[in-house]
């Protein structure tokens, strides 16, 4: 059964590929008229809905060159992005969406706008991976479909691009929850509680929220009495907010044990769980046989109704962290203020003119308006008695027209030189005694 399926489907998607099948334009120009321009833009969307998308393409980019003032100059632009998405495929759908974003650069008072925006959350939505994949595609299909919403609210795609809002965070959330359902069953009930309670805030339309719930309330369960009051706020909210789940009952029995109240359940929550389980719609046998073969996610348990999340997902600090405790910066003495009066200049001067005191001497007494330095003891000689002199004069700069003198050189006095001890040089160590011997005396020496 499931070979003859494939098959089937193969044998349709090559028919489809080969253009025998014909998709009838969007956005065609009614006007019946015989101008060149509106000539070429027919006989380029007939290749169109007929897959010649190449010839198409080179027919509107002449009639774009040719008649650069025709009326029909922004629906050749965007019937050139169309050809783009219908081919498909990624470079294809690379190119749609470059085509769309130029097309809503320079028409973006035109209705046509936000269909162009559509068509880029399609064509993210369409490259969409299975919930236990990669998720950029469907972060980037998460990211245009609320721009549309935002930037076009009244537009006739509003209530279509809400649909695929709560499909496209159908699948993120059921990415999370894998995520935090391993870490539950493996015990790391930190991690588990931290993916859910984020979970749970992030997607509360999430068609597995209430057992995401659960989960986090028995983890924080076993993370012992200090979490106590969290795991019966999760119970709670079971309780509250989804109150006909199947694990209400078993939500209530957890906060019977925990000795907590049960709260009532919301009305309104009822109501649009009661309208979830009347209008679903069971998936078909042939779409659960090519679950396997399809490329994205089951989206069949998203939402019908509600207002998508429209804030991404941010990653939270576990419970289990202790948080720092509050420390308060130190504080200083310098405070700076915005002069009022040009006079301040002169009858207050900086601080930094009144130069410390010497060691030993009194502290002067600082001037009017500025803050007094802090006792600073040094032990310590300053190296120039200049800078720490409080009668020394102020530095004054010499003037631009002055030279500097030659100045003539001191003969020393011949005291100054008598009094100055000689430099001594160092006395040698003494010579052994060199013995000198004659060789006619030690000849006579021998004779006698």
């Amino acid at each position: 059964m499931l070979r003859s399926i494939l098959i089937l489907t193969a044998i349709a998607g090559v028919l489809s590929s080969c253009g025998f099948h014909r998709k009838k334009y969007d956005n065609p120009i009614t006007k019946d008229t015989k101008q060149p321009d509106k000539v070429l833009f027919d006989k380029a969307i007939n290749d169109i809905e007929h897959g010649r998308f190449e010839v198409a393409r080179i027919t509107l980019n002449t009639m774009i060159n040719t008649y650069d003032q025709s009326e029909y100059l922004a629906k050749a632009k965007l019937a050139i992005a169309d050809s783009w998405f219908r081919e498909g495929g990624a470079h294809g759908l690379a190119q749609a969406e470059a085509e769309y974003k130029d097309f809503e650069l320079f028409y973006p008072t035109m209705p046509e706008a936000a269909e162009s925006q559509e068509k880029i959350c399609q064509i993210h939505y369409k490259q969409m991976e299975k919930a236990d994949r990669d998720s950029v595609q469907a972060l980037r299909a998460e990211d245009e479909c609320r721009t549309l919403v935002t930037q076009y609210p009244n537009s006739k795609f509003i209530p279509e691009t809400q649909q695929l809002l709560r499909n496209i965070q159908e699948a993120l959330a059921e990415g999370e929850f894998r995520v935090g359902d391993y870490y539950h069953k493996k015990g790391s009930n930190p991690a588990a509680a931290n993916r859910f309670d984020r979970l749970v805030d992030q997607y509360p339309l999430y068609s597995h929220a209430d057992l995401a719930l659960f989960e986090m309330g028995d983890s924080y369960s076993k993370m012992g009495t200090r979490f106590r009051q969290k795991a019966g706020d999760a119970f709670a909210r079971i309780v509250k907010d989804y109150p006909l789940s199947p694990y209400a009952e078993d939500a209530k029995k957890r906060l019977n044990q925990l000795e907590m109240p049960i709260p009532q359940p919301d009305q309104a929550a009822y109501n649009r769980m009661k309208w979830e389980k009347e209008n679903y719609r069971k998936p078909s046998m042939l779409y659960r046989a090519t679950d396997l073969i399809r490329r994205g996610p089951d989206v069949s348990s998203a939402a019908k109704s509600g207002a998508p999340a429209m804030t991404n997902l941010r990653p939270t600090i576990p419970a289990s962290v202790p948080q720092p405790a509050a420390t308060t910066l130190g504080t200083s003495d310098v405070s700076a203020s915005v002069a009022t009066d040009s006079k301040d200049l002169d009858t207050k001067p900086d601080a930094r003119m009144n130069p410390p005191a010497a060691p030993g001497a009194p502290a002067a007494e600082p001037a009017a308006g500025t803050p007094a330095p802090a006792a600073t003891t040094t032990t310590d000689k300053p190296a120039d008695a200049k800078l720490t002199d409080p009668k020394a004069q102020p530095y004054e700069p010499l003037p631009s027209n002055y030279t500097p003198k030659k100045q003539k050189k001191k003969k020393a006095s011949k005291k100054s030189q008598t009094q100055q001890p000689a430099a001594t040089a160092p006395t040698p160590a003494p010579e052994a005694p060199i013995k000198v011997t004659d060789a006619t005396s030690s000849a006579q020496q021998k004779q006698e």
